[in-house]
């Protein structure tokens, strides 16, 4: 089996709220095989995760069904925006 990385890494809640981020399709497929339960997301999960890893599906296919999946769960790690810091005048008080 070829480790496929995706674009982006997917990060996730795990245990107590510690995070672990899965950078490629053995990752995700490893995670969503360990993970307690039977739920037709997670299902869905592995079986996206197990073509992308034979060819069937590429790599990004395969993180958007593992990210639905997370985020069913509520252990997906939403990417928040921060905003940009801009470094202008300050006023100076005398």
């Amino acid at each position: 089996m070829l480790s496929k990385p995706f674009g982006k890494p997917i990060r996730v809640w795990v245990g107590l709220g510690f995070p672990r981020q899965l950078n490629t399709v053995v990752d995700a497929y490893q995670f969503a095989q360990e993970w307690c339960g039977n739920s037709p997301e997670q299902k869905a999960a592995v079986r996206a995760c197990k073509a992308a890893l034979t060819g069937g599906v590429d790599a990004e296919t395969a993180r958007g069904v593992f990210v639905a999946f997370a985020r069913k769960k509520d252990i997906l790690m939403e990417d928040i925006a921060m905003p940009v810091m801009t470094a202008g005048p300050r006023a100076h008080h005398a």
